[in-house]
């Protein structure tokens, strides 16, 4: 009886979430048309001014000059509500509360609830306050969901906030909280620029809170600080602070190890403390575990 009371309620929950996934497309404009079989569709929307033909989906909200909304063979429009795939080209800018992305073509699926932005794609996100930086987004494809505000971008990634441009193959972002988590199967290469050099952040995985100004790298990692370069299997780096834990593997035996190229020094232990402010290397002898609760994707 209880699996059957589960059964019923996810295929309630399926419904909802498939119904508001449904997209809508109209246009303000008087000149836009719309073309197909009123029946079985394909449906075809074009405009011929920019802005004047809008998708909305939830609180996404998508703009073009031309849009295609498709149902699967063997279905109707209407019966295939929540299962149409829409096509957005020419112009296309999609916006959500503050985050604003451009490209060429969108593909958006209501079966999934998500929107795909091809062909090189630019996203911008406002700062949340004065004390914010705006988030600056490259890459040849992006993917956003209308469930959660998460976006995936793929192919070579470059992420601008503020000083800090982080590079990778792949890059999640939560728009909500700036959480932007890099990874790439050969190295992210993380850049904070600074008047005094740069400093240079590598590792397997980034995972950095873009609005707190903090971040924890894993999978070996390597801090490079103008002479001094250390490297761990992990690190802690708070950029209020300018302050660096670096963690050695200890299942392995591995100690974290900074090596001052100018003047020859080396400094090794299982923890090591790095203020990248004043240059300065030391032990640290205290207990420390990586924040990783603060840096977990939403809903794990």
């Amino acid at each position: 009886m209880k699996r059957v009371a589960l059964l019923v309620f996810c295929a309630v929950a399926l419904a909802a979430s498939t119904k508001e996934r449904v997209i809508t497309i109209e246009s303000p404009d008087a000149s836009a048309r719309r073309t197909g079989d009123l029946t079985n569709g394909p449906w075809v929307y074009e405009a011929t001014k920019v802005g004047s033909l809008v998708g909305k989906v939830k609180d996404l909200q998508i703009v073009a000059l031309k849009a295609t909304l498709s149902a699967p063979p063997g279905k109707s429009m209407q019966a295939a509500e929540g299962a149409r795939v829409a096509t957005f080209e020419n112009s296309v800018t999609v916006k959500r509360d503050r985050m604003t992305a451009t490209g060429p073509k969108l593909v958006y699926s209501e079966a999934t609830g998500k929107g795909v932005l091809e062909g090189g794609a630019k996203m911008h996100q406002d700062p949340k306050d004065s004390k914010s930086d705006p988030v600056d987004v490259v890459a040849p494809r992006m993917t956003f969901e209308v469930d959660t505000n998460i976006s995936t971008s793929e192919g070579g990634v470059s992420l601008k906030n503020g000083r800090q441009e982080g590079r990778s193959q792949t890059v999640y972002y939560e728009e909500d909280r700036g959480l932007a988590i890099f990874t790439d199967e050969n190295q992210v290469v993380l850049t904070r620029k600074r008047d005094n050099g740069d400093l240079i952040i590598q590792g397997k995985e980034i995972r950095s809170l873009t609005e707190a100004k903090r971040l924890i790298a894993t999978g070996g990692v390597t801090l490079i600080d103008g002479d001094i370069t250390t490297t761990g299997a992990s690190l802690y780096y708070d950029d209020n602070t300018g302050e660096a834990i670096i963690l050695g593997d200890r299942a392995k035996g591995l100690p974290a190890k900074s090596v001052n190229k100018k003047d020859g020094a080396t400094l090794s232990s299982g923890t090591l403390k790095q203020n990248v402010n004043n240059k300065r290397v030391q032990l640290y002898n205290q207990p420390f575990k990586l924040p990783e609760a603060d840096f977990k994707k939403a809903g794990s």
